[in-house]
């Protein structure tokens, strides 16, 4: 029997080409939990609440330069799921390990591209390590698709369900209209957003001086993007071996770090920036390299979906700017306002929806023009830094509290490192994957991390204090 075949998008058709042996395009989960997990009851969740959503259903088919999404026909959950434990003491060493190595895998695209590995017994409770193609949908929306299993209570029900294979799009609408509300904001694409936009200069008088300003301004970010420096030659950007090694921190406090933004009269995203930025600084400095006098440039996602609607369809709607952190200023103050300066300037610019269209275009053409401009733009960051907002609460899975969640998104070209930080609960976590081919111990990183916050707040706290004393004498 044929199976009904949906066009893939350009802009995942570009994601979809740019896996490689040295870089798949994977984006990789770890969620721990405090108490083991009933895996027939984690099937059932998933069943209820992951695939109705189609595209975890259906798998890659390439008819020449056509790329469609297709039913799997032979589709069964339990191809999907894998139930392991952990060699030896079972440690936060063995599980960074374990990601390690799947993180390196690539999947297999006969099948739906997603993979969950539930890992018996650790540290009292249970982890699951999820990986999802990058095709499917972009970080951020795979984030709040995961967190859409989720409850806010330990005791939530789940209604009966007649299959484990919905087999008809009235079921997938039904799952649709019960569960799309669990799933934070998402949107549509950059075009829609753009309509609007155009939509609302209209009316404005002016328009078209404002219209051709815009215009003018695009172009302009399109030509400062092509014509950016390449990045400095560091260690952090040599010939990718294709292993992974992955890391991730104690998680700090978030009061702590708003505490410190507040203190400075920035936002929390810069804080975090900075202390990312002081954390290569000390890498560079530990291992005897000269600090590049001009910084290094991360690739920075940023969302371009509408907020206030829930995801109903998935898909990449996102586009990268490139953040130049200052690793080479040693205060921590002036290192602060200079992220927090390149910040406010790319807040400004049209960087994201630029490089959103070139996806877009790339994915249309052929894929050696793909590749030539990836590794063009690939040459101008050093790593790939991603900062998502989760829940201000504990949610649970279920009947098991998320103690400790963590993810990453690929890196493309030849990147070979990717930074993570992801807000939770009253904490942010912090995790890297760093390609093996380059000379950083990632759990080092991590330490680094850490001690750059530590020295930001404790600055700022001071500066405070002795503001707060000249004010009241």
């Amino acid at each position: 029997m044929s199976q009904s075949k949906t066009t893939m998008s350009a802009v995942d058709k570009s994601w979809l080409r740019m896996d490689s042996p040295a870089n798949p395009m994977m984006i990789s989960t770890v969620l721990i939990f405090d108490q083991p997990i009933s895996l027939k009851r984690l099937k059932r969740t998933l069943n209820e609440r992951f695939l109705c959503f189609r595209r975890f259903r259906q798998r890659v088919v390439q008819e020449g330069e056509r790329v469609y999404w297709q039913d799997d026909p032979l589709f069964d959950i339990d191809n999907h799921i894998h139930r392991i434990a952990l060699p030896g003491d079972g440690s936060q060493g063995e599980l960074q390990a374990l990601t390690s190595d799947l993180a390196s895998t690539a999947m297999d695209h006969r099948r739906p591209l997603w993979h969950i590995h539930y890992i018996d017994g650790y540290e009292g409770g249970c982890a699951l390590v999820v990986r999802i193609h990058h095709c499917i949908a972009d970080g951020i929306s795979l984030v709040r698709v995961l967190l859409s299993l989720t409850d806010n209570t330990p005791e939530a029900k789940l209604s009966r369900i007649a299959t484990t294979h919905p087999s008809t799009d009235n079921s997938v609408e039904s799952s649709l209209r019960r569960f799309s509300q669990r799933v934070l904001d998402s949107g549509q694409t950059a075009l829609e957003q753009g309509k609007l936009f155009l939509h609302s200069m209209r009316k404005e008088p002016g328009y078209p001086v404002k219209m051709a300003t815009t215009a003018g301004n695009i172009a302009m970010d399109l030509v400062k993007l092509g014509f950016a420096r390449f990045e400095p030659k560091t260690g952090l950007r040599p010939p990718l071996s294709g292993r992974k090694q992955v890391a991730w921190a104690e998680p700090l406090s978030l009061a702590e770090v708003k505490l410190c933004a507040r203190a400075l009269r920035g936002t929390a995203n810069d804080v975090l920036l900075c202390a990312a930025t002081g954390a290569l600084q000390r890498h560079f400095r530990e291992i005897g390299e000269h600090i590049p006098e001009c910084g290094i440039r991360v690739a920075v996602p940023f969302n371009l979906r509408p907020l206030k609607q829930p995801i109903e369809t998935l898909g990449n709607q996102f586009g990268l700017v490139l953040v130049c952190l200052p690793v080479e200023v040693n205060c921590p103050l002036m290192r602060f306002r200079q992220v927090q300066e390149n910040m406010n300037r790319l807040k400004r610019s049209y960087q994201a929806q630029v490089t959103y269209s070139l996806l877009d275009l790339f994915g249309r053409g052929p894929d050696i023009l793909e590749r030539r401009a990836l590794a063009l733009l690939s040459n101008k960051a050093s790593a790939v830094l991603t900062n998502v907002p989760g829940p201000k609460e504990a949610v649970y899975l279920a009947g098991a509290k998320l103690v400790q969640p963590m993810f990453w998104v690929p890196q493309s070209g030849n990147i070979g490192i990717g930074m993570s930080i992801f807000s939770y609960a009253g904490t942010v976590q912090f995790g890297i994957t760093i390609d093996r081919a380059i000379n950083a111990d990632p759990n080092a990183v991590m330490g680094y991390f850490r001690e750059s916050f530590a020295e930001l707040r404790d600055v700022a706290l001071q500066r405070n204090e002795h503001a707060t004393a000249q004010t009241a004498s």
